[in-house]
C-alpha cells in the first residue's frame, strides 16, 4: 500500500528544496507518494525581534511572492499541479538563480500555462488567510522553534532532513527508511550537528 509523505516548504528555503528533490528520487525506490503543502516564513518570523536585517526585509518582501502564488495554485488547480509549480518556481529560484520576484513567480507559471494573473496577487493579501491556515497544519504539529522543510511519516511530523546534496537511489531508500524508523518512537525529538557545507544542488 502506498503511504502517503507530506512535506510542507517554502518556495525560498533552499533546505526545503534540496529535501523535495528527495522526496521525489525516494519515489522511484520506494512505495511512497509525496505530497506538497505550503509553509510560510513570512508568516513565521512575523513580529519576531532581533531578526537580521537583510532577512528581515526578504522575510517581509520577497518571502511572500512564492509561498502566496504556490498556495493560490494549490487552490485554483490542486495539489498535483502545486507540485509541478513548485517545481517550475524552485528550479528558476534555486538552479538558476533568478531573483525572487513576481516576475520569476509570473515566468513559472507561464512554464505550466497557468493563469499568470496569480502573480499579481503575490503582492495582495488576497491568499494569506489560505496561506497562513496551511502553514499552521504544518507547523503546529511540530513546534514554531523551527522552519521549513517539515515532513510528516506515520502522522508524525519532523523539521527536515535538512541535507546536501539530496541522495539518490537506494542511498535516498535508505535515510527515508531511517527518518521513517524515528518517528516510531513517540519520545524522539531530536538530532542535530553543525552545517558544514551549503546547499547543494545537483
Amino acid at each position: 500500500m502506498t503511504q502517503t509523505v507530506d512535506l510542507w516548504f517554502d518556495p525560498l528555503c533552499p533546505w526545503a528544496w534540496i529535501t523535495s528533490r528527495w522526496l521525489l528520487e525516494v519515489e522511484q525506490v520506494r512505495d511512497i507518494e509525496a505530497a506538497f503543502h505550503c509553509m510560510s516564513l513570512a508568516v513565521l518570523n512575523a513580529g519576531r525581534e532581533g531578526l537580521d536585517p537583510d532577512y528581515k526585509r526578504r522575510m517581509e518582501t520577497e518571502a511572500w511572492y512564492g509561498a502566496r502564488a504556490s498556495i493560490a495554485v494549490e487552490l485554483k488547480y490542486g495539489p498535483a499541479v502545486l507540485r509541478d509549480f513548485y517545481t517550475a518556481l524552485g528550479t528558476r529560484y534555486h538552479l538558476r538563480q533568478e531573483p525572487r520576484t513576481p516576475e520569476t513567480v509570473r515566468a513559472a507559471l507561464a512554464d505550466l500555462g497557468l493563469d499568470e494573473a496569480i502573480a499579481d496577487a503575490t503582492v495582495t493579501t488576497e491568499y494569506d488567510a489560505a496561506l497562513t491556515k496551511s502553514h499552521h497544519e504544518g507547523m503546529d504539529p511540530v513546534g514554531f522553534e523551527v522552519g521549513t522543510p517539515v515532513v510528516r511519516i506515520n502522522g508524525k511530523s519532523l523539521f527536515g532532513p535538512v541535507i546536501s546534496p539530496a541522495p539518490k537511489g537506494e542511498a535516498a531508500g535508505r535515510l527515508f527508511d531511517g527518518l521513517a524508523l524515528v518517528t516510531e518512537y513517540d519520545g524522539f525529538f531530536e538530532l542535530k550537528r553543525t552545517r558544514t557545507v551549503g546547499p547543494i544542488f545537483d
